[in-house]
């Protein structure tokens, strides 16, 4: 036993790292080791020589097991001594400066829109972007020769062949959300619909994928009275101009009736708009009256309810407050452009329409 003893505390001793130490405490204490090996042994022997044996191999036991622990926090100190003398920070040295992030201006153009129809009382409601052909187009009263309906304009997903089924559509507008909504929840309602849209077009004002904002309040007296008020408070709210003037231009749209552009006053100034001022006008959304076919489509009685809808770019509007000259900029990731047009993180909208922070 005493040779035991000094075998395995000089081959402790001697450990190198932690991986041969973990091998030596298997050799002699493990299930299979020499020491407990030796200790089933002390089932065959006699009263008398276990009362000696027993005591010296639990003794030989723990201090085999107490060199082993000793051992091992000594290769851990020995290890983190190592690491402190090669991995060393001067913690009185500077920081280093970081370029910190910018919001986009859609998502802050988004979150101004929102706050401002927030405070009018409208929700937020969203849908999917692909969309089924008679959510996107049927369910709003387009009728299949309508534009809107053709490859040119629209972006069709694959049927495979022999499924007669109308393609599914990447949705062309956020309309189909009113529809989504009211089946769902009825009227009468107040809802917002931001969200992604898409068209085959691109150039300086149009891109294949842009962000559009749709507007639907749902009850039985709602008039284009409404409508005109909750539109010339958002333009206020959301150009911080008190008192702009819009103008409403007879128009038509498949699911409004009557329908109406809208125009806000403007001017240019040196090749500069400006907004709020001045005897021009430039059109800024489509608007009117649900069409009674649309309520119907949706679940809703036209005999007792009526609403308003309208319908904006939130990339357009964005372009008219912060002077943003090009559409295809806003998808280009040019780091350059998103410090320059950008928003501070303590510049959140609030709920005139402004930044605050």
């Amino acid at each position: 036993m005493d040779d035991l003893r000094q075998k395995y505390l000089d081959a402790i001793a001697g450990a190198a790292d932690e991986n041969s130490l973990e091998d030596l405490r298997v050799q002699a204490v493990g299930k299979k080791g020499e020491v407990s090996l030796k200790m089933r042994e002390l089932g065959k022997m006699t009263p008398e020589e276990r009362q000696v044996a027993g005591p010296k191999l639990n003794a030989l036991k723990d201090e085999i097991s107490s060199a082993l622990s000793a051992k091992k926090a000594a290769l851990g100190d020995a290890a983190l001594d190592a690491r402190l003398a090669t991995e060393w920070l001067d913690v009185t040295l500077p920081g280093r400066p970081r370029r910190t992030g910018t919001i986009h201006p859609v998502s802050q153009v988004t979150e101004e829109v929102t706050a401002i129809f927030a405070d009018m009382g409208f929700a937020v409601a969203e849908g999917p972007q692909i969309e089924s052909d008679w959510y996107n187009f049927d369910a709003l009263n387009i009728p299949s020769h309508h534009p809107a309906r053709a490859e040119m304009d629209t972006f069709y997903m694959h049927r495979e062949d022999g499924d007669n089924r109308p393609p599914h559509v990447l949705r062309t507008h956020t309309s189909p959300v009113q529809i989504r909504h009211m089946q769902d929840n009825g009227a009468p309602c107040r809802i917002i619909a931001p969200g992604r849209v898409y068209r085959a077009d691109y150039d300086q004002t149009h891109t294949p994928m842009f962000h559009q904002i749709e507007g639907l309040a749902i009850d039985k007296d709602i008039s284009m009275a409404n409508l005109k008020w909750v539109l010339e408070e958002f333009f206020a709210a959301f150009f911080e101009i008190d008192g702009i003037k819009t103008r409403f231009r007879a128009s038509h749209f498949p699911f409004t009736e009557p329908s109406a552009e809208v125009d806000i006053q403007c001017s240019w100034v040196d090749g500069q708009l400006k907004i709020g001022e001045g005897d021009d006008w430039m059109e800024v959304l489509g608007s009117g009256m649900v069409h009674p076919k649309v309520l119907t489509a949706a679940g809703v009685d036209p005999e007792e309810w009526q609403g308003f809808a309208f319908g904006m770019g939130i990339d357009r509007i964005a372009m008219l407050k912060y002077g943003i000259p090009d559409l295809r900029a806003f998808f280009d990731s040019d780091l350059r452009w998103l410090r320059h047009y950008g928003f501070g993180a303590l510049q959140q909208p609030n709920l005139h329409g402004g930044v605050s922070g």
